[in-house]
């Protein structure tokens, strides 16, 4: 697990006087990052046409949290399929320990002159799996993914797509 501090500043806080639901967005992808460095070079990654992309972010907002709180962000790999990961992310009260929200973020790795997944392999799996907690090691083994949902069924983890969409002219 990884852990990343923020503190609240008043650019964070919605007219509530409380932190706006779109700032967990940056909280957390800051956190990702953060996490994601101490395992992968990102710029490597990037040198070698290998990009990492957000496929879908499911938050459960839990507690307000208002000006010049201190959040723990707790950050680790939850699953590894063939070319779908999670992480999930827990944004805390660095004071009381209170959960604020919680996140499951799932992520492809893709060619970045094609804009299609790869197989999470290789050294870059050896990498994700050491962000998973010890027990959670077995998630990290290489799975077949399920096959792709229909567009209707709002199951709680669908398959996200393969190819990212890109404007005809590009």
């Amino acid at each position: 697990m990884h852990t990343t501090r923020i503190k609240v500043r008043g650019y964070h806080l919605d007219l509530y006087g409380h932190v706006n639901n779109a700032r967990y967005l940056e909280f957390l992808e800051e956190a990702r990052w953060s996490c994601l460095e101490t395992a992968v070079d990102l710029g490597e990654l990037q040198r070698r046409g290998i990009g990492l992309v957000v496929v879908r972010i499911a938050i459960d907002y839990r507690r307000p949290v208002g000006l010049g709180t201190v959040l723990r962000i707790e950050s680790r790999m939850t699953r590894l399929g063939s070319k779908v990961g999670v992480m999930h992310q827990d944004v805390c009260n660095e004071v009381t320990g209170e959960l604020a929200a919680a996140a499951d973020v799932t992520f492809m790795v893709i060619d970045l002159t094609h804009g299609k997944a790869v197989a999470i392999a290789g050294e870059i799996r050896e990498h994700f799996a050491a962000l998973m907690d010890p027990e959670q090691q077995t998630a990290a083994e290489p799975s077949q993914d399920p096959e792709p949902s229909p567009a209707a069924d709002l199951s709680p983890d669908p398959e996200p797509p393969t190819d990212i969409d890109r404007p005809a002219d590009a």
